[in-house]
């Protein structure tokens, strides 16, 4: 049995209290839904598994791969939580990327994507895409009007990350979405940094997508992805015929969105933790002359844009980037840190703990030299996902002890 306000409601609800509203109840009333690991579903009537095959019938189950009822809870809970009409769960962000894409683009085209993107979404535009028909400018996104001479006859996409990984600089959604209904184009939206924080779809975003491996699981324990958009989007891509996460098959097994719907419901309270501990440290480094990125400090250049779109009660986000000047100041003081139980280094983000990473040589080394040169993401940013646990002002310590040994300051 479930209970659900309806999606115009949620769309102008809080993520908070949208997230909240969602309610599932297990089969004997429980008060968590249970799990439906079935990889097949049978049907009382042969003509209706022909129907379903069709498309003709809505509200059964045909196969996992197809849809899944655990898979399909937490898509109506992530729905309402980006104010969206539908979601879909895919086996990680990658996936998410990759079958929106290829879904929005049939006949292949042109995708204009910011510069600033994640070396792996990066790697996929540069090198895959092109041999699926498609290809891909990268943009300074901070130049409107650079983004609008890139669009050619063939351009269908827009692509942003809300926050950029990992310079941290914030996408203009809003204009972005103007920019795309004039041309006719798709804006699709990675909101990995901020889920909570920001809401791409009152921004203007058409497709929202998600690594919940990072800040939507919390736990770095679990791989997994998500889709957002119109119920026909999100319809098409489990099409039998022509849906790209139907055929290819990058499908959410059903333990793990379990997990995921779980722990939705403390997000909101992690994501405002993650804010606080990491405002916190920025703005101790930035009192201690640490060269630190952070968008809500007020030397940030796009502070005031972030600050225009964010969901109140949430914070600026749990990512900071420390400026270290070289690569092997960089590893050092990682490693440092690491000694005195500040962080752990490792990639991925979003986890109770501080995790550590030189992006030039790990997330983002996909990503040719020179085209970091023009990004400015150098050898010697450190990058940052604050975690909540321990006391702020010890881990600030912390920090700044390595920070002055490493530094001989």
């Amino acid at each position: 049995m479930e209970t659900r306000p309806s999606d115009v409601e949620n769309r102008f609800k809080s993520p908070n209290q949208a997230i909240r509203d969602v309610q599932h109840f297990g089969e004997e009333g429980g008060v968590v839904p249970v799990i439906d690991v079935a990889a097949t579903s049978s049907f009382l009537h042969p003509e209706d598994m022909e129907r379903a095959f069709h498309g003709e019938v809505e509200g059964c189950y045909l196969y996992s791969r197809h849809s899944n009822p655990t898979v399909v809870m937490l898509g109506k809970k992530l729905a309402a939580m980006e104010g969206m009409e539908a979601a879909l769960g895919v086996a990680s962000g990658m996936a998410a990327v990759s079958c929106a894409i290829e879904q929005l683009m049939p006949q292949g085209g042109h995708i204009v994507s910011s510069r600033m993107v994640y070396g792996g979404t990066y790697a996929l535009f540069e090198n895959v895409m092109p041999r699926r028909g498609i290809q891909v400018s990268f943009v300074d996104f901070g130049d409107l009007s650079a983004v609008e001479r890139a669009i050619t006859p063939q351009t269908r996409v827009l692509y942003a990350e809300t926050m950029s990984n990992p310079l941290l600089g914030v996408c203009n959604l809003s204009a972005l979405s103007v920019l795309a209904k004039k041309h006719g184009l798709k804006l699709v939206v990675d909101n990995t940094f901020t889920p909570v924080l920001v809401s791409p779809a009152r921004l203007g975003a058409d497709v929202v997508i998600h690594s919940c491996t990072k800040y939507i699981s919390g736990g770095s324990d679990l791989i997994a992805g998500v889709i957002l958009g119109s119920t026909e989007f999100i319809a098409s891509l489990i099409d039998v015929n022509t849906g790209t996460v139907m055929l290819t098959g990058p499908v959410m097994d059903a333990r793990v969105a379990y997990e995921l719907y779980l722990r939705l419901d403390h997000l909101p309270i992690r994501m405002a933790a993650h804010s606080r501990s990491a405002e916190f440290m920025a703005r101790r480094m930035l009192e201690s002359g640490v060269r630190v990125i952070y968008p809500g400090l007020e030397g940030h250049p796009d502070r005031a844009l972030l600050k225009s779109i964010l969901n109140p009660g949430y914070g600026f986000g749990g990512m900071v980037t420390v400026d270290c000047g070289t690569g092997q100041k960089a590893r050092l003081l990682a490693a440092r840190l690491q000694d005195e139980k500040f962080g752990l280094y490792a990639v991925s983000l979003g986890f109770s703990r501080t995790l550590m990473s030189c992006p030039a040589s790990s997330t983002s080394s996909e990503i040719p030299e020179d085209e970091r040169s023009r990004m400015g993401l150098t050898e010697g940013l450190l990058r940052l996902s604050i975690g909540f646990t321990g006391d702020d002002e010890e881990m600030a310590r912390r920090f700044m002890t390595c920070y002055r040994e490493v530094f001989s300051i």
